[in-house]
């Protein structure tokens, strides 16, 4: 027995060193030993063989049910006064003057049973899907056994990850968060000065890169001469909660977000001891006013580190950016937009929170091949004269959508656990009482022909497919 206790204490010695000498050290002075770059090469050709043995194995096989890209079905890109033109073949031009016909009413049933099918919405909020399989999951192709060679190949690699990379993973993140509230506890007992400063951004990066490193993280920084600088705000579009881990390990931010109790509330205390983070009460987040004051206090300060704040408010799955609040672009400021990419290939990165709770996604992440993405800094931006939040919000959302090749869509995130608002669907029922009725109608009018209600936020922004 005392032979098997002094086996397992070497193997731990070992694996301790080498996770300390090959992983942590490099990683806590931002070096790389090129070990991540040949296991990233190594897996795209295994990537790349598995993808042209499958399509062989397609053709040898009977053709497999596929599906486009886009979605299940083609929709039509025109407003609503075009389609229902063409509905009305005999006047396509004349809509207007009071006449109602019966095939407008074809136009709302299209438009319903496609959104029924697959919205713009919902979509957002499921795993993107990949053209082949990456020996990970399954996508919602019906894939078939195709070779005994592949099974081979997925049964190594279900060995690798799990047996291997998962604790490597688990190991460099309990060092990394263990070293994150021990730095930061002692680096808080320090009076405030800019060596203080200066060992809480090292504390802070430092953790952050090795828990990158545990997640075989790969990132590549674009245009870094805009990266965000103190007294601004960073705003990003949000696929998942390590966002923050990719972001912190090229610099230091000051976080914005609800106390939490747990572990999560430990790393909380522990932080903010160090860095001047911004932690709210329950009850002050839902006060407006209380947080805009506290964001403004914190951008006053020039030597503050930029705040970080995702403007979409929940995950979107790597494919879209959604509607950003307005209430990052009412505090003034400069705001520093930036945006990520994830590469779906090597791993899903999205957060279904409505799916898998925490510890179930962290799962995931440790168990994927690797985390791979692309992160742009754009030209920092300004609210302009005469622009309000929204239209200043929608602005940076653009930019950081065309920047990562992102869909721009208007659409609130807050639809993943909310009903559509009234308003929105009263907005469909204006355009075409303009339409049919002419556009001198006013909101009693409206109320009287369609008996809808007054809305409930009428600056709220539109999707022209929204259905009645």
């Amino acid at each position: 027995m005392e032979g098997a206790w002094e086996i397992a204490f070497v193997f731990f010695q070992v694996w301790l060193s080498i996770v300390v000498g090959l992983i942590m050290l490099p990683a806590m002075f931002g070096v790389s030993l090129g070990f991540t770059d040949i296991y990233i090469k190594v897996l795209v050709k295994t990537l790349e063989w598995a993808t042209l043995r499958i399509q062989r194995g397609q053709k040898e096989q009977a053709a497999l049910p596929s599906q486009s890209a886009n979605g299940i079905i083609e929709k039509d890109d025109g407003s609503m006064q075009e389609e229902i033109g063409e509905l009305r073949r005999s006047h396509p031009k004349n809509l207007a003057g009071g006449d109602f016909t019966l095939c407008d009413a074809f136009y709302f049933c299209k438009k319903g049973i496609e959104n029924i099918v697959e919205d713009q919405v919902t979509q957002r909020f499921t795993s993107e899907e990949l053209a082949s399989w990456n020996l990970l999951t399954r996508t919602n192709n019906n894939f078939c056994y195709i070779s005994l060679r592949l099974t081979i190949i997925w049964g190594l690699g279900v060995f690798i990850r799990y047996c291997i990379l998962l604790p490597l993973r688990i190991t460099l993140a309990v060092i990394g968060l263990s070293w994150l509230v021990i730095g930061t506890i002692l680096v808080g007992l320090l009076p405030s000065s800019n060596v203080k400063n200066w060992l809480s951004d090292l504390v802070h990066i430092t953790c952050y890169r090795i828990c990158a490193r545990g997640l075989s993280a790969t990132i590549r920084y674009h245009n870094k001469e805009n990266r965000p600088k103190k007294g601004g705000i960073c705003v990003a579009n949000h696929t998942s909660p390590i966002d923050i881990v990719i972001l912190a390990n090229d610099g230091c931010y000051a976080m914005v977000g609800q106390v939490h109790g747990g572990l999560m509330g430990v790393l909380q205390r522990s932080i903010v001891r160090s860095c001047p983070h911004v932690w709210f009460e329950r009850s002050e987040m839902k006060d407006r006013h209380a947080v805009a004051k506290r964001l403004k206090d914190h951008i006053a300060d020039k030597t503050k580190l930029p705040i970080l704040i995702f403007p979409e408010g929940t995950c979107i799955n790597n494919t879209s950016v959604m509607m950003f609040k307005k209430g990052s672009f009412e505090i003034g400021g400069t705001i520093y937009p930036v945006a990520i990419k994830y590469d779906p290939q090597f791993g899903d990165a999205f957060w279904n929170s409505a799916k898998y709770n925490m510890v179930s996604y962290l799962l995931r992440m440790m168990t994927s091949w690797a985390i791979v993405c692309n992160v742009w800094y754009l030209p920092p931006m300004t609210r302009q004269d005469g622009e309000d939040a929204v239209q200043f919000a929608n602005r940076v959302k653009s930019a950081i959508a065309h920047q990562g090749g992102l869909v721009d869509l208007s659409w609130d995130g807050g639809l993943k656990r909310e009903k559509v608002k009234e308003s929105l669907k009263e907005e469909q029922q204006k355009m075409y009482s303009s339409m049919i009725i002419g556009s001198d109608f006013n909101e009693a009018s409206l109320s009287l022909l369609l008996s809808v209600s007054s809305p409930d936020d009428p600056s709220a922004p539109v999707k022209g497919s929204g259905g009645l």
